[in-house]
């Protein structure tokens, strides 16, 4: 029963990650075709990505409170409802601002299924023996990453930019009841639901993710920006302090303290900050700067996305046998190494061939992060605090991609524009080299890790204090 239940689970998890991941990064490549067919202006067209962005980074974390409350399989079902539903709407939008509220819609939905995915995953592995799960957990997550401009590009150039959406209706129709019938229920460790906790992390939450999606069109110092940015951290200090004295926090500060929780938290930072604001300039290289249509970009970042879903399971399995910290270290230490190597060599005519060997280290760099930080952070925590632990480890890398994507966007404009091949690639070049300085950053949060025996020992001693409450609980 054990083993059938963790084959469900790492089925349905993963294709449901693969979905919300997929969907994250199709619409790019679509976006010409999007204007064309809605007449959409350059400002609305924008808020099809950000829409989604808000949702989803704003209720990562309390969607993986409400999962802990309300129950885990019925929040990531819903979630999935919510997903499918909005799918729908988005294929069927008529004009421009009907995309922008389905996508809005869609981004909410996919806040209840991400973080619940790594919770229900880690509860049915035990803790010697998440890393293989975890690593096909990632490795999946790298392909949604790897077919988004892909497929985006396949669906616009074969039939038409509605089946980008389209495409999720029967994949949610089928996994709604999977996951009603074969996944275990459970729930987390607070009796009660923290509805000051869940108000002000929203808030605060949102105030930040805005004043960054906007801080490209607006200006970083533009009082619209700086009012969001400021009023969302007030908010999340608040949030601090009600989560400090409450008795059942929605999202215990004491994790914090953990060497291995606070530091991952910043490997997963980086890492998104870096390589998704990295990645949105240089699918945008091959056909701005390179004349290529959007199927023949995607294909060409399929070296660097690609790699990361084969990869991927082998650092899920390593983590378990030497830990997360060598191979986070050295993940990001590619990374870097692969964007500083691109800033070097980019030019406008530069030959493919040239770009495919720091491609791959890239990848590999990504998939040498993904499974090992889970691991690293799931260690950490008991296993009842799955989801409050998953909730906020998926913000914070949210938060990273956002923030990645548009302060390197902004250096991006300060050096060179969409003029002409020559000057999109100064932009490029200087992006690249603010990325690679972050990654690396990141390696030295990777350094701050404690090493297998201890990650070892704290997941033994989380799983003692799980064993002996489960006996405490009168039969």
């Amino acid at each position: 029963m054990t083993r059938s239940r963790q084959i469900w689970t790492s089925i349905i998890t993963s294709i449901a990650l693969f979905m919300v991941t997929l969907d994250n990064l199709v619409v790019t490549t679509a976006l010409p075709s999007i204007r064309t067919d809605l007449d959409a202006s350059l400002a609305s067209l924008g808020w099809t990505v950000n829409a989604y962005t808000l949702g989803f980074a704003v209720l990562l974390l309390p969607a993986a409170a409400l999962g802990d409350r309300l129950g885990r399989r019925r929040v990531f079902a819903f979630g999935l409802g919510v997903f499918t539903l909005a799918s729908a709407a988005a294929a069927l939008a008529p004009t421009t601002e009907a995309l922008i509220a389905a996508r809005a819609v869609q981004g909410i939905g996919a806040a209840a299924v991400t973080p619940l995915t790594l919770t229900l995953l880690s509860e049915a592995f035990p803790a010697g023996k998440r890393g293989l799960a975890l690593g096909i957990w990632s490795g999946v997550s790298g392909l949604g990453v790897a077919l988004g401009p892909l497929a985006g590009g396949a669906v616009v150039e074969g039939i038409t930019w509605h089946w980008i959406f389209w495409l999720n209706v029967p994949i949610g129709i089928v996994l709604i009841p999977l996951a009603l019938t074969r996944l275990t229920e459970s729930r987390g460790p607070n009796r009660t639901l923290d509805l000051p906790g869940l108000g002000l992390a929203g808030a605060g939450l949102l105030g930040i993710t805005f004043g960054i999606v906007r801080a490209e069109a607006l200006g970083w110092t533009s009082a619209t920006v700086l009012g969001a940015m400021i009023g969302g951290l007030v908010l999340l200090g608040a949030f601090v302090a009600w989560e400090l004295r409450t008795p059942e926090p929605m999202l215990p500060m004491r994790f914090f303290k953990s060497r291995a929780f606070s530091a991952t938290s910043g490997v997963s930072l980086a890492m998104f900050f870096g390589v998704f604001g990295s990645i949105f300039l240089l699918a945008q290289f091959f056909q701005t700067a390179q004349d290529y249509s959007p199927l023949e970009a995607g294909l060409r970042t399929l070296p660097w996305t690609g790699t990361t879903m084969i990869v991927a399971p082998l650092a899920g399995i390593f983590s378990d046998r030497i830990g997360s910290r060598p191979l986070m270290a050295a993940g990001l230490a590619l990374q870097a190494g692969a964007l500083a190597w691109l800033a070097a060599i980019s030019t406008p005519d530069i030959a493919y061939g040239a770009l495919v060997v720091p491609f791959v280290m890239a990848g590999a760099g990504m998939a040498l992060v993904f499974a090992p930080a889970a691991n690293a952070v799931l260690s950490s925590v008991r296993t009842q605090e799955a989801g409050q632990a998953s909730g906020a480890t998926n913000t914070i890398r949210e938060i990273g991609g956002v923030l990645g994507v548009s302060v390197l966007s902004t250096v991006f404009a300060g050096a060179g524009s969409y003029a002409s091949p020559q000057a999109f690639t100064d932009g490029l070049v200087a992006a690249l080299w603010v990325g690679s300085a972050v990654l690396a950053v990141g390696v030295v949060a990777a350094l701050l890790v404690p090493g297998h025996r201890s990650q070892a020992a704290s997941a033994a001693r989380n799983g003692e204090a799980d064993r002996a409450e489960a006996e405490a609980v009168p039969a």
